[in-house]
């Protein structure tokens, strides 16, 4: 799946990004934005998995989604912070955008993807 594949890149570069993050950050910001954007594409394969149940998959795509926000959030305190340029930050969030698009629309529309 697309949503699977950007999410995970996008994740493999936040945690590139955020090995330059300072050592304080280490147990806060840096741990918290490299678990929300990994548990964006674990918890669609979670919901791939589950796809023979319609409330589980649409529970985990949905449980993607809001680790896709938060992880957006986190962006937000990476640039606040002067730990990315806003170069940077506009980009990840370009992607992350493209990504809840599909999350959502996969959301209300799981029939096209469950057995």
């Amino acid at each position: 799946m697309i949503v699977y594949q950007k999410s995970y890149k996008l994740s493999m570069e936040i945690f590139h990004l955020s090995a330059k993050f300072p050592k304080e950050e280490r147990y806060s910001l840096t741990d918290q934005i490299r678990r929300s954007s990994r548990s964006v594409p674990t918890n669609i394969a979670e919901a791939w998995a589950k796809r023979i149940y319609v409330k589980h998959f649409v529970s985990k795509l949905s449980d993607s989604l809001a680790e896709e926000y938060e992880t957006e959030v986190w962006l937000d305190y990476s640039r606040d912070c002067n730990y990315i340029t806003l170069e940077i930050h506009s980009h990840l969030m370009s992607e992350y955008d493209e990504v809840r698009k599909m999350l959502i629309s996969m959301i209300n529309n799981p029939s096209k993807f469950t057995k």
